[in-house]
């Protein structure tokens, strides 16, 4: 087959304009020179300032929270320009910008000990720098997350303040911008509060461990494992994005740049195998996107999910287990059943690593990932678990020479982590000031009486109408504001109609997270469509066919939350992930149109339904599932004898 210069792998320059365009952090000036030292010595600092706090003892939270906020706010100020251009140069402006917004951020840490003793009687002095304080997050915010975001927060202040103003159950007594300020800023419930808590903790240091394992090469470990367990079979180049994007989404908070940093390679390697780019470009965006559900590691949101619902977050992971595999094995039926189809073959095996090879020599580099489970699991906090996994990555890294780390590329590793964390320090700090809005007026709950009214107290409704909120809250807002926000306000609702808490919260955690697949605004399917040059919205569609996983399977757990480990046994456990894997493969089956042979539209709702049933935990509706899914079985036997029998009778006329 003839390669065409399109399905050559994409060049470093392209990549980064695609992030650019897709990714706001992406838009971070190249510095050089003395600049570019002293962002690194800063960028160094906050990661020794957290690993050190780690190993030591946190500080008190409002002084842990505002010293992190602040060294994010240095380097956003001095990485990324108030609107892009390609003057990558820093101007006088720029450091005196810089210099007042982290004066700003230490602010509460000069003045801790008055702030604290003065019981709410805070100076005019104190109500001018909380007000700068809200501003400058603001800013921060859109420069590194995004307008939508940062317009959201404004939207929630002016209704903090102009509540006297609004009718029905939105209307409240409306609070002074003094009582605002002071609220958002001096204290630990709006922009200091649990998600920068979290995030000035523990989600770091995950942060951190993700920037040793792109130094320690386990990224590309985990690129030759999905080559060596699946790259020889049917479609293997896509069978092979699934399995290392689920690795990759272990360690990696972003589906964005997982899309990016896998895709690269996969994308091209699937259009010359024969997949539509359209189609290539959707297999990894889904698989990069489902990373984010994908214990034990996931995204940033699940460590706050720990904080919300006061649980371990080993148990978040556990439950999150069941329904992350049966994402994952929806998408591979639909990237097998597509190779079929298309009669798409696998690499040669002389082309791939092989796997015994692969992990001889790099295989200790995954240590780490079983050291973070393993304290976990153990009952320490995901803190030390952190703390450790990073300690044991530096340490396994030194038993080979090829994968030791040198003292600059460890910090080179620590600067990487504090790049990487100031986007999602933003995202924390802008989202607080959303949940300080929900705690001083008490949204929260007139939101979750306004939904049940709204749908009637029917729990499906609510749960539709819940979809489609944290949908388009995903269109503006990173995963982990985004389930902050749902988490606030749409979540009660569910609670209230007596769906468990660990359900209700997972619910909007993954429609938070599929809002990046999801049309119109799918920033994953985006960033798959720039480097396949396919059209991206029929990427996004295809993104979203491939995800049917992560649409069906939260309204599942939310009737029947035994898929979470919810009031079940082992027994039920193993019943439930096997039927729900058949009714995968039925749901798959029908979104391809494809299982023996091709579908009519009759045969495709057949397996659709069964499927459904099927994936739904109970036995009644397993027994109707299988009924259901052998009637179509029964009806691709039927075709698939008859066409043969068609062919061997015209064969023997010739």
């Amino acid at each position: 087959m003839a390669v065409d210069a399109a399905d050559e792998p994409i060049s470093k320059e392209a990549l980064e304009e695609i992030m650019r365009k897709v990714d706001k952090e992406a838009t971070a000036r190249k510095l050089t020179g003395w600049p570019r030292w002293i962002v690194y010595v800063i960028g160094v600092g906050w990661s020794v300032f957290q690993v050190w706090t780690a190993a030591f003892g946190l500080l008190p939270a409002q002084l842990q929270r505002s010293i992190a906020l602040s060294f994010a706010l240095a380097l956003v100020f001095l990485l990324y320009p108030a609107r892009v251009s390609g003057d990558q140069r820093l101007r006088w402006h720029h450091w005196l910008v810089a210099a007042g917004a982290v004066y700003v951020g230490l602010y509460l840490a000069f003045n801790y000990m008055r702030i604290m003793e003065a019981g709410g009687d805070y100076t005019n002095m104190d109500y001018i720098m909380a007000g700068c304080g809200i501003i400058v997050v603001l800013e921060a915010a859109r420069r590194t997350v995004g307008l939508p975001i940062t317009v959201l927060a404004v939207a929630f202040l002016l209704y903090a303040h102009l509540g006297s103003y609004l009718p029905g159950f939105f209307s409240h007594r409306g609070f002074s911008l003094q009582r605002i300020a002071s609220h958002m800023y001096l204290t630990t419930e709006g922009i200091l509060g649990i998600p920068m808590g979290v995030m000035a903790s523990f989600i770091y240091l995950f942060v951190l461990f993700g920037s040793f394992r792109e130094k320690t090469g386990l990224g590309q470990l985990f690129m030759d494992i999905g080559n060596a367990v699946a790259g020889w079979a049917s479609g293997g180049p896509a069978k092979m994005a699934v399995v290392t994007s689920a690795l990759e989404g272990t360690v990696s908070g972003s589906s964005v740049a997982n899309t990016v940093e896998s895709g690269s390679l996969t994308i091209p390697m699937m259009k010359r195998l024969g997949y539509r780019p359209e189609f290539a470009a959707a297999v990894e965006a889904s698989s990069s996107t489902g990373g984010q559900i994908m214990p034990p590691i996931m995204g940033a949101a699940a460590f706050i999910m720990a904080e919300f619902l006061n649980m371990p977050y080993l148990d978040i992971a556990k439950a999150a287990a069941i329904p992350a595999c049966l994402f994952f094995f929806g998408v591979f039926i639909e990237v097998h059943l597509e190779a079929k189809r298309c009669n798409l073959r696998g690499l040669r095996r002389d082309e791939l690593p092989p796997f015994g090879r692969v992990m001889r020599e790099r295989g200790h580099l995954i240590i780490p990932l079983f050291a973070i489970i393993g304290f976990l699991g153990s009952g320490f906090t995901p803190l030390y678990a952190a703390l450790m996994g990073l300690v044991t990555c530096v340490g396994v890294g030194a038993v080979r020479k090829a994968t030791r780390m040198t003292l600059r590329e460890i910090l080179d590793a620590f600067e990487l982590g504090a790049r990487n964390a100031v986007g999602v320090t933003l995202a924390c700090a802008c989202a607080g000031i959303i949940i300080g809005v929900v705690t001083l007026t008490g949204l929260g709950l007139k939101m979750g009486n306004g939904l049940v009214a709204m749908a009637g107290g029917n729990l499906l409704l609510t749960l539709i109408l819940t979809m489609i909120t944290s949908l388009v809250l995903g269109m503006g807002a990173p995963t982990t504001a985004n389930y902050i926000i749902t988490a606030t306000i749409a979540a009660p609702a569910l609670i209230q109609l007596k769906v468990h808490p660990l359900a209700a919260h997972m619910f909007v955690f993954y429609f938070g997270i599929v809002a990046d697949i999801t049309p119109p605004v799918a920033l994953a399917a985006y960033a798959g469509s720039g480097i396949a040059r396919s059209d991206p919205l029929a990427t996004a569609i295809n993104s979203t066919k491939l995800s049917i996983g992560a649409f069906l399977v939260p309204y599942i757990f939310v009737f029947n939350p035994a898929m979470l480990w919810v009031n079940t046994t082992t027994a039920g456990l193993i019943q439930t992930l096997i039927t729900s894997c058949c009714g995968m493969t039925g749901v798959g089956a029908s979104m391809i149109g494809y299982l023996l042979g091709p579908m009519s539209w009759l045969e495709r709702f057949i397996f659709f339904g069964g499927g459904i049933l099927l994936i739904d935990p109970g036995t009644y509706t397993d027994l109707v599932g299988m009924a259901v899914l052998g009637v179509g079985v029964a009806i691709q036997i039927y075709k698939k004898r008859r066409i043969a029998e068609e062919i061997n009778l015209k064969s023997e006329v010739h």
